[in-house]
């Protein structure tokens, strides 16, 4: 349509009605005000389809990674984050763990009618910045508005498409006995920020979301060992989850060291007050690696070397003994079982 011929545009009201999602006029001032002023920077307009050039996502690697997430964290911005950061580092991490470049990235969102449109101003101003910062363009999108208590404030859906690195041989069944755990950093702050922005906890200083794009430090870590095994990124389910289901897969167990543990003091405190365990707590910028041993170090010195992985620690190794265990050598000398997450510790985390 020729903008000149459009009617004048009418100011935005100050809650999103279902008339914003009618596909008439009123939703194209929404998509326009909100979202194309927030994403304005991307490579490519927002259409119902994005288009790539293919020799130019051959010059990367030879494969394709694809992934989508939903995200419906409560409360909708938190120390550290909100629900848009978390979106695209979420969908940029699930293709980053895979040994891929995320090259793109999409965006759904569902409104509840009634939320303030200074609120998804904000979360799609967020999208964009965090997009940017990573390199990764949104280049598409939907918008959609129900009525109220058909869900509640927002709702997000991400997909990201990537290009795997030639030569990388990435998956959850190939951990082989003797190869190294690795994490990044501090486990468990993004479970603690949502419970502290919730006003569950009375902390004297607030514990920020790990949320951050992890592409960057993965790169960096390939470089250096290019023989890793498998990449997971513990979210919901935290760490104990991602190591049960690689012992399950790959027929191997797997041996911790609570001492080694990096956790921060506070989520430590918290934890025993509630009654959880730091293990369990979602993570949105941490990764767990299994190495190969005679990589181990090269992988670690490139992890600490990354601002994302400065307080990179090894937590164990894969062993042949229990194969689909994960056992923890208990910081008083024993023995416990790590299982697999029953149930849901936090609920709308991310």
């Amino acid at each position: 349509m020729n903008p000149h011929l459009r009617p004048p545009r009418r100011a935005l009201p100050a809650t999103v009605t279902l008339a914003h999602g009618g596909g008439g006029s009123a939703m194209r001032d929404l998509i326009e005000e909100v979202f194309i002023a927030a994403f304005a920077g991307s490579d490519a307009p927002l259409e119902d389809q994005a288009r790539f050039d293919l020799a130019a996502l051959a010059a990367v690697g030879d494969r394709l990674a694809f992934t989508t997430d939903s995200f419906v964290v409560d409360p909708l911005f938190f120390p550290g984050g909100d629900i848009g950061k978390l979106a695209v580092c979420g969908t940029i991490n699930d293709i980053a763990v895979g040994g891929a470049r995320p090259v793109a990235l999409s965006c759904a969102i569902i409104v509840e009618e009634g939320l303030p449109v200074e609120t998804l101003r904000r979360v799609a101003g967020s999208m964009a910045a965090t997009a940017r910062a990573a390199g990764v363009p949104i280049v598409t999108g939907d918008t959609k508005v129900v009525a109220r208590g058909a869900c509640d404030k927002l709702f997000i859906t991400t997909t990201g498409i990537g290009v795997v690195r030639a030569g990388a041989d990435i998956g959850i069944g190939r951990a082989r006995p003797g190869d190294v755990v690795l994490v990044n950093g501090l486990l468990g702050d993004h479970g603690a920020a949502i419970l502290d922005a919730r006003g569950d906890l009375a902390l004297e200083s607030a514990i920020e979301s790990d949320c951050a794009p992890l592409h960057g430090l993965v790169g960096a870590l390939l470089d250096a060992a290019p023989g890793t095994r498998s990449l997971r990124d513990a979210t919901r389910g935290g760490v104990a989850s991602v190591l049960n289901e690689l012992a399950e897969a790959s027929g191997v167990g797997v041996r911790l060291r609570e001492l080694d543990l990096p956790v921060r003091p506070e989520v430590v405190g918290f934890c025993e007050i509630l009654g959880l365990d730091p293990l369990y707590l979602a993570n949105e910028g941490k990764l767990v690696a299994i190495v190969p041993p005679e990589q181990a170090e090269a992988a670690l010195a490139a992890l600490r070397a990354h601002p994302l992985g400065r307080e990179a620690q090894a937590i164990g190794r894969v062993v042949e003994t229990r194969p689909g265990r994960v056992v923890m050598e208990t910081r008083f000398g024993g023995e416990r079982i790590v299982d697999m997450l029953v149930g849901d510790q936090l609920p709308r985390i991310c």
